[in-house]
């Protein structure tokens, strides 16, 4: 079963953390996709862009409405994610606990819904 793994944390006081520290953290999600591929459980995983890049669109009543970020009044936001597969939430929790962002924030897991007639995933 696909997992996907949100990654969750206050943009402003990671922006705090040294840039050292930042450097390892990311070279330790780097190391968990590797460790996650050679078994077969790696999908896709990404940091994103400061809330600030995003964009938000609304349809209302036939009416588009869009807004640029900065958009949620939240203490923490949406910093990156890991598609994954695992055996059950078990295994899933176990992977989650070994992402560096949840030492400074949460990591979300939301199992994916599989949906018969979607496009096949392409290797980027």
């Amino acid at each position: 079963m696909k997992y996907l793994l949100l990654v969750h944390h206050n943009e402003k006081a990671f922006d705090k953390i040294p840039e050292e520290i930042r450097k390892k953290m990311l070279a330790e999600s780097i190391q968990l996709c590797h460790q996650l591929d050679s078994k077969g459980q790696y999908v896709h995983a990404s940091p994103l862009q400061p809330e600030t890049a995003g964009t938000i669109v609304r349809v209302r009543d036939g009416k588009s409405a869009v807004t640029d970020g900065p958009f949620m009044e939240t203490k923490e936001q949406l910093a990156g994610y890991f598609l994954i597969h695992a055996k059950d939430q078990a295994e899933t929790i176990s992977i989650a606990e070994r992402v560096p962002g949840a030492r400074i924030g949460t990591v979300e897991i939301r199992p994916v819904r599989e949906i018969a007639g979607l496009p096949k995933t392409r290797d980027s």
